[in-house]
C-alpha cells in the first residue's frame, strides 16, 4: 500500500510538472489528454493509443511520414475492423496507405459488397433499387498539402477512433458502410514540413510569427517531390500519388470525399459548401444540397466545443481538379475542410494563440461529425449516386481525336482517360499504329468526359480560385470534333503489335522530330557520343515518306571511330531493351509502351528533291544541352518543378538546380542553357546577374519565362516591350463604385487561367515538329508583350480573336489579340528566348511542352539575322 500511495504522489508530481513546463521534455509537450481530441469512451485496451504508441501525444511534435505509417499499421495488425492496402508510392519511395474500416462481417465478404457498391454506378437501370442492401462508402482523406499537417496528424485519432471504440458506439457506421481512410495524400511534402517544424520547436514555445519555424524555407512543403500541388492532380493524374489514389477512387467510388487543408493562421475553420456563384455548371444542384446538409452536422460539432467556424464564401467548388470538385462529376460528394494553421507548434494570431493541438481537433472533430452525417443520410447519399447515373442523358455520338501524327501525345491522353475509367476507341487500320481515338459519350463517365472535354465561356462569377477552364483537347494540341452518331472502329489496344527491324545504315540515319518522345532520343544519342544534326529545311525520302523540319540525322562515318555496327547499337539500344525478339525483331506488345521514335535507316547522302545531307545551309550540328535551372528566392517553385519533372521523368535530361544566392560564385562554363521561370530574381544579387552576362555568348541560350523575360530586359539580356491592360471595370469613368465590391472587382480582373489561340511560324526552330499553325497556349495573369520589330523575332503570335476557352477579364481579349507568345532576342551572340506564357504548365499541357524543348534544342542554332 505504502509503494502505491508512493507511485501516486510521484504521479500528482509529475502531472504539476507538467503543468508549469518547468521540464524540458514536458516542456515540450502539448499538455492534451486522449479526450481532447476523441470522445471519452471505454477504448480496447488492447489497441495502442497514439501517445502509447509514440511516446507522446499527437500534438507534442508533427508526426513525421514513417511514424504515420508504423502507427497505421500496427492498428491493421491489432483491428479486426481495419485490413491496410498500399495502393501507391510516391517519387521518394513512401508508401501512400488506405486503411478499409468496416466490420469485421463485412470483411468477410468484402469484395460482394464492393460489388453491390459499384453496381450503382450504371447507366439506366442497372443500378441496383434496394438501397438497403448496398453499403456506403466514405472516404476521407488529409494533408495534400504537406505543410498543411493538422489533417495528417489527426488521421492517426480518427483511425484510433475506428479501432478501439466500443462498437456500439462505431456499428451504424461499420455494419452498414466502408470507411476508405487514407492518412497522408502527399507523404514527400509532408514529412518535408515535419522535418522543418520539428528542427526548428524550441523548449520555450514562442508563438512569435516571425520565428524561423513559422517561415519555411523554398520550395517549402506544401508541394511532392518535384514540387508540383497535388490537389492540383486529381484528373490530370500526372504524378504517381494522384494515379494510385484516382484509381482507388474508381474502384470504390465513394458517396463522400474528404479532403482536409488548412489556410491563413487568422483565420478560422471552413467547411463546404463554398461560394454559391462558383460551382462548376456540370455539378448538380442536389449535390450543393447535401453538401449543406452535412455541412449541419459540422456546425453541431464545432459548436460543442467553441470553435470558430464559417461556410457559404471565400471557396469555390469549380476547378475539376481538386480534390473537393473531382468527386461531383462522378455521382459523389466532394467536401473541403480548411483549418486555420499555426504553421508550426504554435502562433500568434487575431483570434488568440494558435496551437498545434487545436487545429488537429478541429480536423478530428469534424472527421467524426462527417462520420455522424454520413451514417444519417446514408440512403439520401446512395440515393444521389444510384440517380446521378441512371437517369442522366447520354448522346449516340462522342468525340473524335486526330493522332496528329503524335502517338506519344495520343497515347498520354488514353492513359489519363483509362485512369478515370473513361471507355475509348481506337481509330485507324487493324494492326496499325492508331491514327486517333473515339471516345463514345454513351458510356458511364460521360459527364467527367464532357467536363474534360468541353470549352466554357459563360461565367456567373468573375472570381476564380483556380483555373477556369482545362479542354483536354487544347492542352494535347490534339484535333478533336464532336460527332453527333457512332463511329465503329476496333478496341485501342492489343491489336498494335508493329516488328521493326534493327536496319544497320551505311550513310545515316533519320529520326523524326514530330513525335513527343524525340527529344528524348537526341539527348540519348548525344549522351552515348554521337554526333546529331537537325534538319532546317523538310523533304520527303524516294519512298514518300515526309519529313519535316528539326528532323534529327546521324551520320554513320566520323562517330569517334565508332563502326557502322556500333552506331546501330546506339541507334537502337532503346529498341533492343525493350523489344528484342528471338529473331532480331524488335515488337512493340502494347501502343502504351511506344514512347520512342522510330529511326529510319538511309544509305545515301542525297535524299529526294535533290537535298544532300552535308549541306551546311540545310543541317547544323547539335550540342548536348547542358542546363542549369534557377531556384529559390522570390523564383516560382511551381513552374521550376514543372521544368524539373518534364526534363527529369519525360526526357531523362539531367538538370542542375542552383539557388539564386549561389549563382554570384558558381562556374557557369559547363552550362549552354539556363532556364529561369516566372518570378522574381532580386536575390541573383548583383555578382549573380553580373556572372550571367558575363556567361551569355555564341552557343549560349538563355529561356526566361514571363516576369523572368521582364527581368532579363532590364538587365539588357532581351529586348521587348510589354503590352499594357488596364481592365474595364466599370461602364463610365463618373460611376462610383461601393466599398464593398472592392475586393470582387479587383479578383474581377485576374487571369486565372483561360485558353487563348495562337499562329505558328512553323518554319521557324522554336516550331520544329508541330503539323499546324493554330496552336491553343495557356495563359494565367496579364502579362502581354508587343510583337517584335524584327520581322522573324515573333514566331508565335495570338490570333485577332484569341478566347478560346476560359473567362478573360473584360477589355482583355482584344489586348491578347496581337501580342507576341514568344520572343527571341539576341545577346553577345547568345540567344534569349522570352515566353509570355508558361508552356509546362501543371505537366498535363503537352501541347506546348515541345515549345519548350526546341528552345533547349534548337534556341542557340536560330540565325542572328531573325532575332530581337
Amino acid at each position: 500500500m505504502r509503494l502505491y500511495f508512493l507511485l501516486l504522489s510521484i504521479l500528482c508530481l509529475g502531472s504539476l510538472v507538467a503543468q508549469s513546463g518547468s521540464s524540458a521534455r514536458t516542456a515540450n509537450r502539448g499538455g492534451v489528454e486522449l479526450t481532447y481530441y476523441l470522445p471519452d469512451l471505454n477504448y480496447d485496451k488492447s489497441i495502442p493509443t497514439p501517445e502509447e504508441f509514440l511516446g507522446w501525444q499527437i500534438g507534442d511534435w508533427h508526426l513525421s511520414h514513417d511514424l504515420q505509417q508504423a502507427y497505421m499499421r500496427m492498428l491493421a495488425e491489432k483491428s479486426d475492423r481495419i485490413v491496410l492496402e498500399e495502393y501507391a508510392r510516391s517519387y521518394e519511395e513512401r508508401p501512400l496507405l488506405a486503411l478499409i474500416i468496416t466490420s469485421p462481417a463485412n470483411h468477410a465478404r468484402l469484395g460482394e459488397l464492393q460489388e453491390a457498391h459499384m453496381k450503382l454506378s450504371q447507366l439506366g437501370t442497372a443500378g441496383s433499387d434496394r438501397i438497403k442492401d448496398v453499403p456506403g462508402v466514405l472516404y476521407q482523406g488529409y494533408s495534400i498539402h504537406g505543410n498543411e499537417p493538422s489533417g495528417g496528424n489527426a488521421a492517426p485519432l480518427v483511425a484510433y477512433y475506428l479501432a478501439a471504440a466500443p462498437m456500439s458506439e462505431v456499428e451504424d457506421l461499420l455494419n452498414d458502410n466502408i470507411v476508405l481512410l487514407d492518412p497522408c495524400y502527399n507523404p514527400d511534402g509532408f514529412n518535408r514540413f515535419a522535418t522543418w517544424a520539428n528542427m526548428h520547436k524550441a523548449r520555450k514555445l514562442n508563438p512569435d510569427n516571425q520565428d524561423r519555424e513559422y517561415n519555411e524555407s523554398w520550395p517549402r512543403g506544401r508541394t511532392n517531390h518535384y514540387w508540383f500541388d497535388l490537389n492540383r492532380d486529381w484528373f490530370p493524374v500526372q504524378h504517381p500519388e494522384s494515379r494510385g489514389r484516382v484509381q482507388l477512387f474508381q474502384q470504390w467510388r465513394p458517396n463522400v470525399l474528404t479532403d482536409h487543408h488548412e489556410m491563413g493562421t487568422n483565420a478560422t475553420f471552413f467547411f463546404m459548401p463554398g461560394e454559391p456563384t462558383r460551382v462548376y455548371p456540370g455539378t448538380p444542384n442536389l449535390n450543393q444540397e447535401l453538401t449543406k446538409k452535412i455541412g449541419t452536422f459540422h456546425a453541431e460539432a464545432l459548436d460543442g466545443i467553441g470553435s470558430l467556424y464559417y461556410s457559404g464564401e471565400g471557396y469555390d467548388d469549380y476547378y475539376i481538379g481538386k480534390g473537393s470538385t473531382y468527386p461531383d462529376m462522378q455521382g459523389t460528394v466532394g467536401i473541403l475542410f480548411e483549418q486555420a494553421s499555426s504553421r508550426g507548434h504554435v502562433q500568434e494570431s487575431e483570434n488568440g494563440l494558435l496551437t498545434f493541438p487545436f487545429t488537429i481537433r478541429n480536423q478530428v472533430v469534424t472527421s467524426l461529425s462527417t462520420q455522424r452525417a454520413f451514417v444519417d443520410m446514408k440512403d439520401e447519399l446512395l440515393t444521389y449516386q444510384r440517380d446521378y447515373y441512371r437517369k442522366s442523358k447520354t448522346t449516340s455520338g462522342g468525340y473524335l481525336v486526330d493522332a496528329d501524327g503524335d502517338p506519344g501525345r495520343l497515347v498520354a491522353l488514353a492513359d489519363m482517360l483509362r485512369h478515370h475509367d473513361i471507355m475509348f476507341k481506337q481509330t485507324g487500320e487493324d494492326g496499325e499504329a492508331p491514327e486517333g481515338l473515339y471516345i463514345p459519350s454513351g458510356q458511364v463517365q460521360h459527364q467527367l468526359l464532357d467536363a474534360l472535354f468541353g470549352t466554357i465561356d459563360q461565367f456567373e462569377d468573375s472570381l476564380f480560385y483556380d483555373v477556369s477552364t482545362w479542354t483536354l483537347p487544347y492542352a494535347f494540341n490534339l484535333p478533336t470534333k464532336k460527332m453527333s452518331s457512332p463511329v465503329d472502329h476496333t478496341m485501342f489496344g492489343g491489336a498494335y503489335n508493329p516488328t521493326y527491324q534493327t536496319e544497320v545504315a551505311d550513310y545515316a540515319y533519320f529520326i523524326p522530330w514530330h513525335h513527343y518522345y524525340a527529344p528524348k532520343t537526341a539527348y540519348r544519342l548525344m549522351e552515348a557520343g554521337l554526333r546529331v544534326k537537325v534538319s532546317h529545311k523538310a523533304f520527303t525520302l524516294e519512298d514518300g515518306t515526309e519529313l519535316g523540319r528539326g528532323t534529327l540525322m546521324v551520320p554513320v562515318q566520323n562517330q569517334d571511330g565508332m563502326s557502322k555496327e556500333e552506331v546501330a547499337e546506339i541507334v537502337y539500344t532503346t529498341y533492343k531493351e525493350k523489344f528484342t525478339e528471338e529473331d532480331g525483331s524488335m515488337q512493340s506488345p502494347d501502343i502504351y509502351e511506344d514512347d520512342f521514335v522510330k529511326p529510319i535507316a538511309v544509305n545515301t547522302g542525297t535524299v529526294a528533291q535533290g537535298l544532300m545531307l552535308g549541306s551546311r545551309s540545310a543541317y547544323s550540328t547539335l550540342k548536348k544541352p547542358e542546363i542549369l535551372l534557377l531556384v529559390d528566392g522570390g523564383v516560382n517553385y511551381l513552374d521550376a518543378g514543372e521544368v524539373w519533372h518534364l526534363l527529369d521523368q519525360r526526357f531523362d535530361i539531367p538538370v542542375t538546380k542552383m539557388e539564386l544566392g549561389k549563382v554570384g560564385r558558381a562556374n557557369l562554363d559547363r552550362y549552354n542553357v539556363i532556364v529561369m521561370v516566372d518570378g522574381s530574381y532580386g536575390d541573383l544579387g548583383t555578382a549573380g546577374t553580373d556572372k550571367i552576362k558575363d556567361w551569355m555568348g555564341y552557343g549560349k541560350t538563355l529561356i526566361a519565362h514571363k516576369r523572368a523575360a521582364t527581368w532579363a530586359k532590364s538587365q539588357g539580356l532581351a529586348r521587348l516591350e510589354t503590352r499594357a491592360f488596364a481592365n474595364e471595370s466599370r461602364n463610365s469613368k463618373d460611376e462610383r463604385r461601393p466599398y464593398e465590391k472592392a475586393s470582387r472587382d479587383g479578383g474581377g480582373r485576374v487571369l486565372g487561367g483561360s485558353i487563348f489561340q495562337a499562329k505558328a511560324d512553323l518554319t521557324h526552330p522554336l516550331l520544329y515538329g508541330y503539323q499546324r499553325e493554330d496552336l491553343p497556349v495557356f495563359k494565367r495573369g496579364t502579362l502581354l508583350f508587343e510583337p517584335t520589330k524584327n520581322d522573324y523575332a515573333t514566331p508565335l503570335i495570338f490570333t485577332d480573336e484569341p478566347l478560346l476557352s476560359g473567362y478573360s477579364p473584360r477589355g482583355f481579349t482584344d489586348k491578347v489579340a496581337g501580342s507576341a507568345a514568344i520572343i527571341v532576342s539576341g545577346s553577345k551572340g547568345g540567344r534569349t528566348i522570352c515566353f509570355a506564357d508558361n508552356p509546362n504548365f501543371r505537366a498535363f499541357w503537352y501541347g506546348t511542352n515541345r515549345l519548350f524543348m526546341n528552345a533547349v534544342f534548337f534556341g542557340s542554332s536560330i540565325s542572328g539575322s531573325t532575332v530581337e
